[in-house]
């Protein structure tokens, strides 16, 4: 098989420590003797604790030399044009990763983080019409908007190709109201980028498709490989169990479903290049299993 483990994590931009419905949740699946061994959903109370147990439990696998693959349920990447547009040099995502890793603070205990502050700012180096929108009234400022109203940023797709091909997923320009991608994405893409740069990581580390196009990194027998993908649970059925939130039945189930089509030989499609998408997708990103 492709991996040996999976972590799926439920991610959350939730301003205050909290648990249960709406935090993160992830859970960890792995082959052991044949067979896959699911743990319980683990509710961590901040994004914090959530990336500091993923990052010890990756340190352990990778020192097993194991194959992992880790999926994250917000966008790990913008629509085309959106580094350029800021005047970011280097590869586009890796550009927005280092930039909003920079400008991005987090602190849940504090029930604080300037992520409004973060998208007025970007939206007013693109001559104050940039595409972030979505805020509680006393972060709207003339940079940032409570509604969106008509797409403001006319050299920028409202939607990734990814999101235009299967309808769902929400913009990740939208920072607030129901399904808000855009804080998610502000408040995930830093804690990745530390993740993934950790340096007892980053060696056997690639992030999907941006560094791996449409092929997965071989297996190197007693070598371990760490791949991050973007997911999006809503694809698939999760059945809950008495009391579950649905949050927690959501990452299990991602779990058994990559492991199902891992055992089946057909993961690997789901890494291909979609059909149709160009170059696009290697700037944009791509959700895991969207064709």
């Amino acid at each position: 098989m492709r991996f040996d483990a999976y972590l799926m994590v439920d991610w959350s931009a939730s301003s205050r420590p909290e648990r249960g419905k709406d935090s993160v949740w992830w859970c960890e699946g792995s082959w052991q003797r044949g067979r896959l061994r699911t743990g319980d959903p683990i509710n961590s109370r901040t994004r914090e604790e959530a990336m500091s147990a993923l990052a010890a439990r990756l340190r352990s696998l990778v020192a097993e030399r194991r194959s992992v693959l880790v999926g994250f349920d917000f966008p790990l990447g913008y629509p085309r044009g959106f580094a350029r547009a800021l005047g970011l040099a280097g590869k586009p995502w890796r550009a927005i990763w280092d930039e909003l890793s920079r400008l991005i603070r987090d602190d849940q205990p504090a029930f604080s983080n300037n992520r409004f502050q973060v998208a007025a700012a970007l939206n007013r180096r693109l001559q104050g019409k940039g595409p972030f929108w979505g805020c509680p009234a006393s972060a709207q400022c003339a940079a940032l908007r409570m509604s969106k109203g008509r797409m403001p940023c006319v050299r920028l797709e409202e939607f990734r190709l990814a999101e235009r091909r299967r309808p769902g997923p929400k913009s990740g320009w939208q920072l607030f109201y129901n399904g808000s991608a855009g804080s998610q994405a502000l408040l995930g893409i830093p804690h990745l980028a530390r993740l993934r740069d950790q340096p007892a990581l980053s060696a056997a580390s690639a992030v999907w498709p941006f560094e791996t196009g449409p092929l997965l990194p071989p297996r190197v027998r007693g070598r371990a490989r760490v791949v991050y993908a973007e997911v999006y649970p809503s694809l698939y059925a999760a059945v809950r169990r008495p009391g579950e939130v649905k949050d927690s039945a959501q990452v299990r189930a991602l779990v058994r479903h990559f492991a199902a089509r891992d055992r089946a030989g057909t993961l690997d499609a789901d890494f291909a290049a979609p059909a149709g998408a160009g170059d696009a997708w290697r700037e944009e990103g791509w959700i895991l299993g969207v064709l």
